[in-house]
């Protein structure tokens, strides 16, 4: 099946942060998640649940052949964590997309662009 593919929210303000009402989605353990990278993309993921959960964040091979994963990044219950920016070599996956995952649906994810 094909990955999730979330769209960033944007506010058009001088900080990328300021007024963004983030919407999340939970996490599709199955299919997994993308979402398009521009280099101004945060990922922010949450556990709603009661106990830690993991995120993944796929790398890809540099310019020298090294990767760098972020594997089962593990998020205490109720914790929110934040990825990124992301530089296009090491992290944009052939398509064009940045890939993501989590271990359980009590993740939710939202995306913060500018």
């Amino acid at each position: 099946m094909a990955r999730v593919t979330h769209t960033a929210q944007k506010k058009a303000t001088a900080s990328p942060l300021d007024g963004v009402v983030l919407t999340e989605t939970a996490a599709d353990v199955t299919n997994k998640e993308q979402v398009k990278w521009t280099g101004r993309e945060i990922i922010v993921a949450h556990n709603t649940g009661a106990s830690a959960r993991t995120v993944t964040i796929t790398s890809t091979a540099d310019s020298l052949g090294r990767t760098g994963d972020i594997t089962a990044d593990s998020i205490a219950a109720g914790a929110i964590a934040f990825y990124g920016p992301f530089n296009g070599e090491g992290w944009k996956q052939a398509d064009g997309y940045i890939y993501f995952e989590a271990n359980n649906a009590e993740v939710k994810f939202g995306i913060i662009g500018w």
